[in-house]
C-alpha cells in the first residue's frame, strides 16, 4: 500500500495579546463612570418609530426624541465636567481665604498705632519723674518720649502687604461667589420639566441659548485663572512680609 504524502497542518502562531487600555496607570474598565466614553446607538430609524404621515412636527414626533437623547448625552459630559472642576475649586478656594484671613488680622493692626506700646512710654516718663522727685531732683519733663495726639503714619511696606492680601482675598471670595452660582444655574440647566419630547426640546434649546448667551462656559475657565491671580498676589505679600 502507497504511503499517502501528508503534509502538516500549520500550526496557529499565538497572537500577542492585547495590552488593556489604561488611563493614568489604571485599566479602563476600573477608571470612575464619569472617566468612561459613552457608548452611543446611532441607530435612531430602528430605535424609533417612523412617524405617520403628517406628524412629523408633532410634540411626539421622531426628530424630538432624536435631540433629546442627543443633548442628554451632551449635556451630561458638559455638565459632568463642569462640576467636578467646580467643585474642587469651591474647596480649595474656601481653604485658602481661610488662610489669607488669618494672615491679615495679624499685619492689619500695623496699620493703627500701638496703644499699649503708648501706654508704656507714657508710664515710663511718669515713673521717671516720681523718681526723680523721691530723689530731690528736677526733671525736664517739658517734651514727653511720645504725643498721642500726634498723627500716625504706618509703613509703607505694611500698607503695600495689607493692601495685596485684601485684594487677594477678595478675589478668592470672588471665585468661591462664582463657583456656586455657576453650580446654581448648572443644577437648573439639567432639571427638565416632564412634558412631550417637544416641549423638552425647547425647554432644553432655551436653557442652552441662555447658557452660551451669558458665557458661562467661559467664566467656568476663567475661574482657575482668577484663582492663580489670588494666589501670585498673595506670595508676593508674603515675599513682603
Amino acid at each position: 500500500m502507497e504511503a499517502e504524502d501528508t503534509q502538516p497542518s500549520p500550526t496557529a502562531v499565538p497572537q500577542p495579546s492585547q495590552p488593556a487600555q489604561t488611563f493614568f496607570g489604571l485599566a479602563q474598565d476600573a477608571r470612575r463612570p464619569g472617566l468612561s466614553r459613552p457608548v452611543f446607538n446611532d441607530d435612531y430609524v430602528g430605535q424609533f418609530p417612523e412617524d405617520p404621515y403628517g406628524q412629523e412636527t408633532a410634540p411626539n414626533a421622531r426628530v424630538y426624541r432624536v435631540y433629546v437623547e442627543e443633548a442628554a448625552a451632551f449635556d451630561g459630559n458638559m455638565v459632568g465636567q463642569s462640576r467636578d472642576g467646580l467643585d474642587v475649586m469651591l474647596v480649595f478656594a474656601g481653604l485658602f481665604s481661610a488662610v489669607v484671613t488669618s494672615f491679615l488680622v495679624q499685619v492689619s493692626q500695623n496699620l493703627q498705632a500701638d496703644f499699649s506700646q503708648m501706654s508704656a512710654l507714657l508710664l515710663h516718663d511718669l515713673l521717671v519723674v516720681q523718681l526723680a522727685m523721691a530723689d530731690g531732683g528736677t526733671v525736664n519733663v517739658t517734651t514727653p518720649s511720645i504725643n498721642p495726639a500726634e498723627k500716625f503714619d504706618p509703613d509703607a511696606i505694611d500698607v503695600w502687604i495689607n493692601g495685596l492680601w485684601v485684594v487677594s482675598l477678595v478675589t478668592s471670595l470672588v471665585v468661591a461667589f462664582a463657583s456656586v452660582l455657576v453650580k446654581q444655574w448648572l443644577h437648573r440647566y439639567m432639571t427638565f420639566p416632564s412634558g412631550t419630547p417637544g416641549l423638552r426640546s425647547h425647554v432644553r434649546q432655551f436653557r442652552f441659548m441662555g447658557l452660551e448667551k451669558w458665557r458661562v462656559r467661559i467664566i467656568i475657565g476663567m475661574l482657575p485663572i482668577v484663582m492663580n491671580i489670588s494666589l501670585m498676589l498673595f506670595f508676593a505679600g508674603l515675599a513682603l512680609f
